[in-house]
């Protein structure tokens, strides 16, 4: 059976570049809304370029108003598996180009190609494998791509008004063996107005763009001092921080500028955060006294720079199931006397309104800030390890890797948080970078392959 699956695949080898390509060459970044267009322009051209490539491989595809699409092969479907095709923004720093992948000392470069596009084209290749080796199953399998998964999973609230959830759901959009619980969110944002006086002062801020993102860029506008008086303490916050700075003129203000390192906002350990380390530098300038300033002075005390486990502003916690709650501040703007700015936490399973959301709120409100609206904590999503499903997958994981099956527990939120029973199952192995989210994203084209078998020996598994 194995020997069967592992020479289907690797003959779809060219089939599957050509495809990957085709969708990776994709801008599928959500924008602003259009008519039959939920996310805008990018996504919906990428759905309907897997819709192309869906059909081309013999299977016809439901398209969900541009949310998402689907492919059912069998009856009475037992098994969806689960993955996107929108992506994040681009940023900066990139080697290759991000929209038109490049296959270099076999790995697979641009935006989506792990994340989760390559992903996607191994679950409709291993639905082929399964159809073309194994004939009709006796229970079917569905495969559902959505395109707007990066943005809070609204297309999948969407689709599941219009569609049963089913008794299993694996999506190849987190870390190998397989993701059994995936931490709480708490993202608020928070505000703040504050006077600006004096001659040396913040004029205006701007930090990070995306919550769930350690920001690597952030940039000050200030007035009364010049470049020449501060470059000795410059050069303290880059030993201290770890961060680089630079600093110039522009319309009489002195602009400084931070670059860090960017991580997502499940491990912002791995990130070196731009936006905390010049509020570090911002501290330690000479400047005037006054509500602006002060409030700097507190988003340091209670967002330290490099700290990522929410001691400074009371949340601290972690247990032996779900690990330690982290937290990324992501956000941070200033202008004309107001401040903006947004939190993300992964909260383990013992984390609540009390022990979270009301000690951060106390803690803002102590220094002057308050959350914008009622911001909600998701809860932590967690399928015990005896499930049928895990079973199954651990098993053909094993069988296929050599290595070790057990269950994780992460920070990020994978497609199946929100249903249950749901768990994801790869696309990432332990120990490689695969830039997600960050500059020169990519795949490892034998990885993808073998992703690819997985899934049809699972699929033999559960459906046949």
């Amino acid at each position: 059976m194995k020997d069967k699956i592992c020479a289907y695949i690797e003959s779809q080898r060219e089939d599957f570049l050509k495809d990957l390509k085709s969708l990776v060459d994709i801008k599928s970044v959500r924008e602003e809304p259009k008519a039959g267009m939920p996310f805008g322009e990018g996504p919906a051209k990428a759905l309907n370029e897997a819709i192309k490539i869906s059909n081309a491989h013999g299977f016809d595809i439901i398209n969900f108003q541009n949310y998402a699409g689907e492919i059912t092969y069998g009856k009475d479907p037992v098994l969806m598996l689960l993955a996107h095709l929108d992506v994040v923004d681009e940023g900066d720093f990139w080697t290759y180009e991000p929209y038109n992948m490049k296959i270099v000392d076999g790995k697979a470069f641009g935006r989506g190609t792990t994340d989760d596009k390559g992903a996607a084209l191994c679950c409709l290749y291993a639905m082929k494998a399964a159809r073309e080796l194994f004939g009709e199953p006796k229970k079917g399998v569905r495969l559902v791509m959505g395109c707007g998964e990066e943005t809070g999973s609204e297309d999948m609230d969407y689709y599941f008004s219009k569609r049963e959830k089913l008794p299993y759901t694996l999506s190849p959009d987190a870390d190998y063996p397989l993701i059994n619980l995936e931490k709480g969110r708490f993202a608020p944002t928070f505000k703040k107005s504050a006077e600006n006086s004096g001659e040396k002062t913040v004029i205006s801020f701007f930090g990070g763009t995306t919550g769930n993102i350690v920001p690597c860029k952030a940039s000050v506008l200030i007035s009364g001092i010049e470049e020449n008086e501060i470059s000795d303490i410059i050069k303290t916050a880059k030993n201290d921080t770890g961060v680089e700075f630079s600093a110039e003129n522009e319309n009489g203000l002195l602009k400084i500028s931070a670059l860090g390192v960017s991580s997502h906002a499940a491990h912002p350990e791995g990130g070196n955060n731009a936006q905390t380390a010049l509020i570090y530098l911002i501290n330690r300038l000479p400047l005037n006294k006054n509500e602006v300033t002060l409030s700097f002075k507190s988003l340091e005390k209670l967002f330290p720079h490099k700290e990522t486990n929410g001691s400074s502003v009371g949340v601290k916690m972690s247990d032996e199931i779900s690990g330690a709650l982290t937290l990324n501040f992501g956000v941070l703007h200033f202008n004309n006397g107001e401040f903006t700015g947004s939190l993300d936490l992964r909260c383990p399973i013992g984390a609540n309104d009390t022990n979270v959301k009301a000690v951060i709120d106390k803690n803002f409100c102590d220094h002057g800030f308050s959350f914008e609206g009622d911001p909600e904590m998701i809860p932590v999503h967690y399928v015990p390890e005896d499930a049928p499903i895990i079973k199954t997958a651990l098993k053909v994981y094993e069988e296929y890797t050599g290595l070790k099956g057990e269950c994780l527990a992460i920070g990020g939120g994978t497609y199946v948080h929100d249903i249950e029973g749901g768990v994801a199952f790869g696309i990432e192995f332990h120990g490689t970078d695969y830039k997600i989210h960050g500059a020169d994203e990519f795949a490892v084209i034998d990885e993808l392959l073998l992703t690819a078998k997985m899934y049809t020996a699972i699929i033999y598994e559960l459906c046949y």
